[in-house]
């Protein structure tokens, strides 16, 4: 007989099935041991949650857990399961790595930080405070294209070796549900295949929204899928839709010398960004850089061409109020989620808005009813849209299949939005907090903290920034805050620690700083 003490997993494995239970056990009774920590909740089981069956000594399964999805939500979700001794299989579409690794985070952080290299050494004005005088800056727009090119590549090869080291199958094709316990592959030549496991994580993320009456060539009017290859630099470009991805392009664009018309259906340029922090972004980021805004119209008629002809509709009135004719448009209107074909009307499951509902456990739901053995993590269950969201939803599904009882708080992930400078947040907003205070009758405590009182940011003329806190004023404890300044993205994940801790803002406040 084999040591049932033996660390090795792959060998453990091959053993007779009630051994490798006996394993199992181990493995989750190790991780009860160990507490879950940012930004997971651990929680006791309580006698009114109904647990999953995981565990079928009646059956033999392919695999302990079939991952839909090599994003990254997916890819932790699986590399966990296969650190937790699971046989894990992880099914993909196109390319390993998911929008993050290939079409949206990785290439755009490339892009953002060449061309913001470019804005700095031409920014003639701002080093000669420094006694700096450069010569005019030149670059090269295709290796920049290159750097981000590459990048991604060596990503998404560094995740694939990744996960085949785990040991984590890789089934390449269009993965659906054939029930609780059974996934469907269609692969590229057509090959059917259906595979049984104990259970299935979806991972299968988000794409471009594109609103009716605009029309893709993927050449003049493009998302940011195609954005990313920086194919060319158009001399005017209209981006529709002032979030995240059309700052953060808009950045890209004016640092490598384009001209910016940036449109907005709702009534104000940066809706979805504290109105403190979207008044000096502004300042900084649209005004300072001549970005023409056009706010409370729609772009309902868009045709690719030469020139690129774009109808704005007033949002109040529904008249046709402007045409305008640039050189390219970028559509950055958002995502929707991949929860087509997926064939989930096979085992109960019903979507909102597309998006597949889950609770805090990343277990899929329909109304108040668990759907046994099924979970969902990512951009497809509309929570958070971030990959380090999805990375954290797929490990804390992980643990629950192996019997954990671990939620998640969201309330605790920051966001940022990469632009020179950088914006960040995290938890509450000033509205939602107010609404929140007045529900619960505590008092709101709101802080402001400018960056001209940081000899940081005076050192490197970089003084025009705002943090703003929001915190209960009642027990201190803190809510959210808001940045917008040098290293934003940095900054923000101190608060981000203090709300998962429960911290307050004294014991903030005593924290000791470089």
């Amino acid at each position: 007989n084999e040591d049932l003490f033996s660390l090795d997993i792959k060998r453990f494995q091959n053993f007779h099935s009630s051994k490798k239970f006996i394993m199992e056990r181990v493995t989750e009774t190790l991780g009860d041991l160990y507490g879950m920590h940012w930004p997971y909740k651990q929680h006791k089981t309580s006698r009114n949650v109904k647990k999953l069956p995981y565990h079928d000594e009646l059956k033999s399964f392919d695999f302990d857990l079939i991952v839909i999805g090599a994003g990254y939500g997916g890819f932790d979700a699986a590399k966990h399961a296969a650190g937790k001794g699971l046989k894990v299989a992880i099914v993909e579409s196109s390319d390993m790595g998911g929008t993050c690794v290939n079409k949206g985070c990785v290439p755009s952080k490339a892009l953002l930080a060449a061309s913001g290299k470019v804005r700095e050494i031409a920014n003639y004005e701002h080093l000669a405070k420094f006694g700096i005088h450069a010569s005019p800056v030149r670059f090269e727009r295709s290796k920049i294209a290159d750097h981000a090119n590459n990048l991604v590549l060596n990503v998404r090869e560094n995740l694939t070796k990744t996960l085949k080291r785990s040991g984590v199958e890789i089934i390449l094709g269009i993965g659906r549900l054939e029930g609780n316990q059974k996934v469907g592959v269609r692969d590229k030549n057509g090959i059917d295949k259906i595979f049984t496991c104990k259970n299935i994580v979806i991972a299968t993320g988000s794409s471009p929204f594109v609103p009716r009456g605009i029309t893709l060539d993927n050449r003049t009017v493009f998302t940011s899928d195609d954005a990313v290859k920086l194919e060319w630099l158009p001399r005017w470009i209209a981006i529709i839709g002032s979030g995240y991805i059309g700052l953060e392009f808009a950045d890209v664009y004016t640092a490598l010398g384009c001209e910016v018309t940036m449109i907005e259906a709702l009534e104000n340029i940066m809706p979805t960004f504290d109105p403190d922090i979207t008044k000096i972004a502004k300042k900084n980021l649209i005004q300072a850089r001549d970005i023409d805004t056009k706010s409370n119209v729609f772009a309902t008629k868009i045709t690719p061409g030469c020139p690129v002809k774009i109808e704005l509709t007033d949002a109040k009135s529904k008249e046709v109020v402007e045409t305008l004719e640039v050189d390219a448009v970028l559509v950055a209107t958002g995502r929707s989620p991949n929860s087509n074909n997926l064939n989930l009307e096979s085992v109960g499951i019903e979507t909102v808005k597309g998006f597949i509902p889950i609770d805090d456990q990343m277990r899929v739901k329909n109304g108040d009813e668990i759907i046994p053995n099924i979970w969902a993590v990512g951009d497809v269950t509309g929570k958070l849209m971030l990959a380090h969201t999805a990375a954290a939803q797929g490990t804390i599904a992980v643990e629950n299949i192996c019997g954990g009882n671990v939620e998640i708080n969201y309330k605790s992930i920051p966001a940022a939005t990469f632009t020179h400078p950088e914006i960040s947040s995290v938890g509450l907003s000033e509205v939602e907090a107010k609404e929140i205070s007045a529900k619960e009758n505590f008092t709101l405590g709101v802080v402001k903290s400018f960056f001209k009182a940081n000899s940081k940011a005076l050192a490197e003329l970089e003084s025009d920034g705002l943090l703003k806190l929001i915190f209960n004023k009642d027990n201190g404890k803190v809510l959210g805050a808001h940045i917008f300044g040098l290293h934003a993205a940095d900054l923000i994940q101190e608060i981000s620690n203090a709300i998962s801790r429960n911290q307050d803002v004294i014991e903030l406040s005593k924290e000791v700083h470089t």
